[in-house]
C-alpha cells in the first residue's frame, strides 16, 4: 500500500482530514515517483540479465548446490531456483514502487521459512540467493538509485536471516 493509501485510510477511520505531516509525506512521497519508476523500469527490463549474473555468481560461491545431491542439481530445480530470482525481483520492484515494504511481506515474505523448509532449501542458502540477487541488480543502478534500492533486498534477506 502506498503512503496515499495508507493516510487516507487513517485519516478515514479516524474520520478527519489528513494532517499537515501526513500531506508533507504524501508530497515526500510523490517527488520521488519518478526515480521509483526508473528503478522499477531498470530492474524490471533487465530481469533475465539479472538472473543469469544472480545465478552464476550463486552457482560459483556454492557449487555444492548444483553437484549432485545438491538442491539445483538438476535442470528442473535449475529452472525452480531461477524462477524464484525472478520472482524475488518482482516483489522487490513492488516494494520500491509503492515506497513500502509491505507488499514485499504481504505477498512474499509470510510462510516463506516454513514453506522452503518443508521443501528441503536450506535458509542460509536462500539468503545468500538474494544477496547474489542483490548484487547483480545494484549493479545495473546509479549510486542514488542503488542506495534507494538496497533496503528493500535487505529487507527479504533479514526476513529470511
Amino acid at each position: 500500500m502506498t503512503v496515499v493509501s495508507q493516510v487516507i485510510l487513517k485519516a478515514d477511520d479516524e474520520l478527519r482530514y489528513p494532517s499537515v505531516g501526513e500531506l508533507k509525506s504524501i508530497n515526500d512521497f510523490l517527488k520521488t515517483g519518478e526515480q521509483r519508476v526508473r528503478i522499477a523500469s531498470t530492474l524490471a527490463d533487465n530481469e533475465k540479465k539479472i538472473v543469469d549474473r544472480a545465478s552464476n555468481q550463486l552457482w560459483k560461491k556454492r557449487p555444492d548446490f548444483i553437484a549432485p545431491g545438491g538442491n539445483a542439481s538438476g535442470s528442473r530445480e535449475r529452472s525452480l531456483c531461477i524462477r524464484d530470482y525472478g520472482w524475488y525481483l518482482r516483489l522487490i520492484t513492488y516494494g520500491i514502487l509503492s515506497g513500502d515494504k509491505d507488499p514485499i511481506e504481504s505477498i512474499g515474505l509470510v510462510g516463506v521459512k516454513e514453506m522452503y523448509n518443508s521443501l528441503g532449501v536450506p535458509m542460509p542458502g536462500m539468503v545468500e540467493a538474494v544477496r547474489c540477487l542483490k548484487e547483480a541488480s545494484l549493479a545495473l543502478l546509479d549510486d542514488e538509485d542503488a542506495t534507494e534500492a538496497a533496503p528493500y533486498f535487505d529487507f527479504i534477506i533479514q526476513a529470511m536471516s
